[in-house]
């Protein structure tokens, strides 16, 4: 329908969905670093690899990596245990400490 005299054009907007990705977001505001990753799904083995970057490459010096995460369900210490051996899933949770968000708490 055209625009009636003296009015800006107008356009209808509809938006197509072309697909979704995972955002790993990780974050230490004080020190202003952060470290994204977007992958493709959000399945316990992407999470588990993610520990493993943040143990083994962010914070290789670190005696313990304090994390906040929601109750999403690979967030967990055995999500670790499905993706690595024994050894290497239990070297890699001892340098984590997982603090929970409120279930209905709200980002």
């Amino acid at each position: 329908m055209p625009p009636e005299p003296e009015q800006p054009e107008r356009y209808d907007f509809e938006y197509k969905r072309n697909g979704t990705v995972n955002l790993f977001a990780c974050f230490q505001p004080l020190a202003g670093w952060r470290h994204i990753e977007v992958t493709e799904r959000r399945t316990k083995a992407d999470f588990a690899k993610q520990m493993k970057n943040l143990v083994d490459v962010c914070y290789r010096d670190a005696d313990v990596i304090r994390l906040v995460v929601d109750n999403l369900n690979i967030h967990t210490p055995s999500a670790l245990y499905e993706v690595f051996p024994p050894e290497e899933a239990r070297r890699i949770i001892q340098k984590l400490e997982f603090h929970y968000t409120p279930k209905h708490a709200s980002w």
